[in-house]
């Protein structure tokens, strides 16, 4: 009677927590999810066509060339793109990964939500396992006043037990240059205020490449909405596609595609 009994609380005690989802072949995939406990391989993975991202030539010519580096398993940089909202920071890591693939390197990707920091130290200890190379890729990452992961990213990128493997860097995009917001008021605290100034750039600093994405002007967006309509065989109006920007209130590669995928959708073709 007690051995049905323990039984019986065992199969409730795995009802209440189910054993954990096995962890994904980690060469088998060219792009992986981590959601703090388990990684997972990401359905379909397909990053916009290197060639496409224009307007920003040189920064994704520097990625990928650390990216191609660190595939080779030579000396690379971790890096923070930083910038403008939709100006391609995400779409160009996706997309250097991509074409490093397509190239026949050995490269993968794996996402990690910013609110899950505290949970990379175990991410690392399954990387570790394996010698091949990982961009590990938190995207629109932002600390707020007195955040303390701030710090936790920190020694993640740069010293202790829990600092990532040699076959793992961290390209980070955030809308602020330094990651960590700062306020005018920190300028005018008569006590060490250059303390407080440095305590919040140190962040940034632990990046060895740093790229900036800014904000474009009008023949650079009609531009990339003409090398977009190319690539899909459209046709497109230049006054329109500025028509578009302005009810937007913003020209950016990323307005761009939309109103590239309006244009599809007018003609009856899939993207």
């Amino acid at each position: 009677m007690t051995d049905v009994l323990l039984i019986r609380i065992a199969e409730a005690l795995e009802r209440l927590a189910p054993p954990r989802p096995p962890q994904a072949d980690l060469a088998a995939f060219p792009a992986y999810a981590w959601d703090g406990v388990t990684i997972g391989a990401v359905d379909a993975f397909a990053p916009v066509d290197f060639a496409l991202l224009s307007g920003i030539d040189a920064q994704k010519q520097a990625l990928l060339e650390n990216s191609r580096r660190h595939a080779a398993g030579h000396a690379a940089h971790d890096v923070l793109l930083w910038g403008a909202r939709g100006t391609g920071k995400s779409a160009t890591v996706a997309s250097v990964v991509g074409h490093l693939q397509g190239g026949g390197e050995d490269i993968a990707l794996v996402q990690c939500a910013g609110d899950t920091l505290h949970t990379l130290p175990a991410l690392f200890s399954i990387l570790r396992g394996t010698t091949r190379p990982f961009i590990l890729f938190i995207d629109d990452l932002g600390f707020d006043e007195g955040a303390g992961d701030a710090r936790t990213l920190r020694s993640l990128l740069q010293g202790g037990a829990t600092a990532r493997p040699a076959n793992v860097r961290l390209y980070v995009t955030s809308n602020r240059r330094h990651i960590v917001s700062r306020q005018m008021a920190e300028q005018d605290d008569p006590i060490n205020k250059r303390d407080v100034v440095d305590d919040k750039l140190a962040l940034a600093d632990r990046f060895g490449l740093s790229l900036g994405f800014h904000n474009i002007d009008q023949a650079a967006y009609v531009e990339i909405v003409r090398g977009y309509a190319a690539h899909l065989d459209l046709t497109f109006e230049p006054l329109e596609a500025i028509q578009w920007a302005t009810q937007r209130g913003s020209r950016s590669g990323r307005v761009a595609w939309q109103y590239v995928v309006e244009l599809a959708g007018q003609a009856g073709k899939k993207v």
